[in-house]
């Protein structure tokens, strides 16, 4: 909490924040719909499923939301116009796959949810691939664009923004200021290689640093082992007092055939338990990113306490 906060303020996520309470995020969208049988090749990748099985969408939604998560993000990862562009698409489908992606994420709410707060996110990622920030496009490029998605998101009906898997300083701060900009909460996580850096090279603490200037209700990593995120959450907590957090894989990435290799090792037991040692480091924003299900979230809720300073 910055000194010049007042409580009348504070948004209902800083909030719970500020009590000490444990955030809850929803686990993977993509690796959970190959999971149950539904392709996502790329371009589109996840929104693939916006056009071939948008009920498979809404119950992974559902499901994460009966496993206890307080946050679920909308389908949104891939429905930038960029990435319609290169599917040969048109543009207009940006605008109707968001609506249909954040449409899907309210009716899971809707039809699941009774006498508790849960938030719908819409997902930012980086415009190119998480993997190659080389190829990112020009900051003033960049920052139109994610202006319209950030825009796009907030009228289609999310409660918050989720600046995630930046892996390079320049988009991940052209990113949050669009996504501030909408005047909605916001959450910025960072892929990393290790503690010391993110994906681009770049350190974790200057990334940490430039993107606190603008205020986010909360910085995290994710997309990264949950060892990593361990060593990742020590360094943060030294760079800011913005609330932190990590949603890591269960898994890892095949980079040369762009699939997933699940780990069967990684069970939601075991990854609850990690969990435990993420809240200690000081994560109030916990959850699962590639390779996690409903079972890792079932397990996390189970594990973590809600309410960690009275």
């Amino acid at each position: 909490m910055r000194s010049h906060d007042s409580p009348a303020s504070y948004n209902p996520l800083q909030s719970r924040l500020i009590r000490g309470e444990v955030l809850i995020l929803d686990g993977a969208m993509g690796t959970e719909l190959d999971r149950r049988g539904v392709k996502t090749p790329l371009p589109l990748w996840s929104a693939q499923a916006l056009l071939d099985a948008p009920e498979v969408v809404r119950a992974i939604h559902e499901d994460y939301l009966r496993a206890g998560a307080d946050v679920i993000t909308a389908n949104t990862f891939r429905t930038t116009a960029r990435t319609m562009r290169r599917a040969r698409r048109k543009e207009d489908d940006a605008i109707r796959l968001t609506r249909l992606a954040v449409d899907l994420a309210h009716q899971a709410r809707t039809n699941v949810v009774r006498g508790r707060e849960v938030w719908i996110a819409g997902a930012m990622a980086p415009l190119e691939d998480c993997y190659q920030p080389e190829i990112a496009p020009e900051f003033d490029v960049a920052a139109a664009e994610h202006g319209i998605q950030a825009a796009r998101l907030a009228a289609a009906g999310v409660d918050l923004l989720l600046v995630e898997t930046m892996n390079s300083i320049t988009e991940a701060v052209v990113a949050t200021r669009a996504a501030v900009a909408t005047g909605l909460p916001v959450f910025v996580s960072f892929i990393a290689r290790s503690d010391r850096e993110i994906w681009s090279g770049e350190g974790l603490d200057d990334a940490v640093r430039s993107v606190d200037d603008f205020h986010p209700d909360a910085i995290l990593v994710n997309c990264v082992p949950a060892e990593t995120a361990e060593r990742c959450l020590e360094a943060m907590s030294r760079e800011t007092q913005t609330p932190i957090g990590c949603y890591p894989n269960a898994g890892h990435p095949d980079l040369d055939h762009g699939t997933w290799r699940h780990d069967d090792e990684k069970t939601p037991e075991w990854f609850a338990a990690h969990a435990m040692s993420w809240i200690r480091r000081g994560a109030l924003v916990v959850g699962g990113c590639c390779g996690t299900g409903p079972g890792h979230i079932r397990a996390l809720r189970e594990a973590v306490p809600p309410v960690l300073v009275e």
